[in-house]
Protein backbone atom coordinates (compact mmCIF):
# COMPACT_ATOMS: atom_id res chain seq x y z
CA UNK A 1 0.00 0.00 0.00
CA UNK A 2 1.79 3.09 -0.93
CA UNK A 3 1.69 6.40 1.14
CA UNK A 4 -1.31 8.22 -1.00
CA UNK A 5 -3.31 4.98 -0.26
CA UNK A 6 -2.99 4.95 3.41
CA UNK A 7 -3.91 8.79 3.50
CA UNK A 8 -6.69 8.45 1.09
CA UNK A 9 -7.76 5.32 3.17
CA UNK A 10 -7.15 7.92 7.08
CA UNK A 11 -9.51 10.37 4.98
CA UNK A 12 -12.11 7.65 4.97
CA UNK A 13 -11.98 6.49 7.99
CA UNK A 14 -12.10 9.40 10.17
CA UNK A 15 -15.58 10.38 10.13
CA UNK A 16 -16.45 6.38 10.85
CA UNK A 17 -17.39 5.41 14.28
CA UNK A 18 -15.91 2.28 15.73
CA UNK A 19 -18.00 -1.07 14.80
CA UNK A 20 -16.55 -3.40 17.40
CA UNK A 21 -14.75 -2.75 20.37
CA UNK A 22 -11.68 -5.44 22.15
CA UNK A 23 -11.89 -5.69 25.62
CA UNK A 24 -10.39 -7.76 28.48
CA UNK A 25 -10.19 -10.80 26.84
CA UNK A 26 -8.52 -9.44 23.97
CA UNK A 27 -8.53 -11.45 20.42
CA UNK A 28 -10.32 -14.27 21.17
CA UNK A 29 -11.38 -16.61 17.87
CA UNK A 30 -14.76 -15.25 18.10
CA UNK A 31 -13.38 -11.86 17.32
CA UNK A 32 -11.13 -12.52 14.52
CA UNK A 33 -14.28 -13.91 12.76
CA UNK A 34 -16.62 -11.20 13.24
CA UNK A 35 -14.04 -9.00 12.48
CA UNK A 36 -13.54 -11.38 9.26
CA UNK A 37 -17.00 -11.10 8.11
CA UNK A 38 -17.06 -6.97 8.40
CA UNK A 39 -14.16 -6.79 6.69
CA UNK A 40 -15.58 -8.67 4.02
CA UNK A 41 -19.11 -6.40 4.02
CA UNK A 42 -17.02 -3.20 4.48
CA UNK A 43 -13.39 -3.31 3.51
CA UNK A 44 -12.50 -0.01 5.64
CA UNK A 45 -13.45 -1.04 9.37
CA UNK A 46 -12.56 0.97 12.66
CA UNK A 47 -11.79 -0.87 15.79
CA UNK A 48 -11.41 0.25 19.82
CA UNK A 49 -9.42 -1.29 22.30
CA UNK A 50 -11.32 -0.65 25.57
CA UNK A 51 -8.76 0.34 28.58
CA UNK A 52 -9.35 -3.16 29.98
CA UNK A 53 -7.61 -4.42 27.32
CA UNK A 54 -3.82 -5.27 28.50
CA UNK A 55 -2.30 -6.12 25.36
CA UNK A 56 -1.20 -3.38 22.88
CA UNK A 57 -3.43 -1.98 20.00
CA UNK A 58 -0.15 -2.15 17.35
CA UNK A 59 0.12 -5.79 18.35
CA UNK A 60 -3.45 -6.28 18.33
CA UNK A 61 -3.81 -4.50 14.91
CA UNK A 62 -0.79 -6.83 13.33
CA UNK A 63 -2.54 -9.54 14.87
CA UNK A 64 -5.95 -8.69 13.30
CA UNK A 65 -4.76 -7.92 9.82
CA UNK A 66 -2.07 -11.24 9.34
CA UNK A 67 -5.42 -13.82 10.78
CA UNK A 68 -7.79 -11.60 8.00
CA UNK A 69 -5.53 -11.55 5.30
CA UNK A 70 -5.83 -7.37 5.76
CA UNK A 71 -3.76 -4.28 5.73
CA UNK A 72 -3.40 -2.00 8.98
CA UNK A 73 -3.88 1.99 7.97
CA UNK A 74 -3.31 3.23 10.81
CA UNK A 75 -3.32 2.42 15.16
CA UNK A 76 -3.61 6.24 16.78
CA UNK A 77 -3.85 5.57 20.61
CA UNK A 78 -6.97 2.66 21.39
CA UNK A 79 -8.03 3.01 17.38
CA UNK A 80 -7.10 0.83 14.95
CA UNK A 81 -8.52 1.02 11.15
CA UNK A 82 -7.91 -2.19 8.86
CA UNK A 83 -8.82 -2.07 5.16
CA UNK A 84 -9.08 -5.11 3.24
CA UNK A 85 -10.04 -4.90 -0.69
CA UNK A 86 -12.76 -7.05 -2.02
CA UNK A 87 -11.82 -8.99 -5.20
CA UNK A 88 -14.86 -7.91 -7.06
CA UNK A 89 -17.77 -5.40 -6.84
CA UNK A 90 -15.55 -2.76 -4.62
CA UNK A 91 -17.14 -0.46 -3.27
CA UNK A 92 -13.79 1.67 -2.49
CA UNK A 93 -11.24 2.97 -5.26
CA UNK A 94 -7.95 3.30 -4.27
CA UNK A 95 -5.82 6.17 -5.67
Amino acid sequence: MTSKQRAYLKGLAMNMDAILNIGKSSLTPEMTQAVSEALEKRELIKLGVLKNCADDPKEIANILAERTGSQVVQVIGKKIVLFKQKKKDSNIKLP
